[in-house]
């Protein structure tokens, strides 16, 4: 059963990463906007974007597992801090809590260090399964 439920928790951190990415690039002009004007330089928002896409490809894939766990989980700390803590608008408090809580399922996949079907444990050699 753990089998399953590694690799499909992997793609369920991975989808929201993913998904922000793609919308991100598909209206760059209005999320630069949206970032200038949070007080974040749009200069960040290629490599955001880069991260996001990409980051959540390598956990779908099981691969460098724990560094990228670690990374997205950052990234959600920050994005939460800098987006979402205006705590006097209820959809922001629960925006910033969605952060903090994929945060911490980040961490604990960084934690597993290899989980199955992962490039990861192929890579130590182990089994695939």
């Amino acid at each position: 059963m753990v089998a399953l439920i590694q690799p499909l928790a992997r793609c369920m951190l991975a989808l929201i990463f993913i998904i922000a990415g793609l919308s991100k690039m598909l209206d760059l002009a209005g999320t630069s906007a949206y970032m200038s004007a949070m007080g974040v330089s749009s200069a960040l928002l290629w490599p955001s974007i880069l991260l996001e896409i990409i980051g959540g490809i390598l956990l779908v894939l099981g691969y460098k597992t724990t560094l990228v766990a670690s990374v997205l989980a950052i990234f959600s700390i920050v994005t939460a801090v800098f987006f979402h803590s205006d705590f006097a608008n209820q959809i922001q408090m629960i925006l910033f809590l969605k952060n903090i809580s994929i945060a911490g399922g980040l961490l604990l996949l960084a934690t597993a260090r290899t989980t199955s079907y992962s490039l990861d444990r192929k890579h130590e050699k182990q089994n695939f399964f």
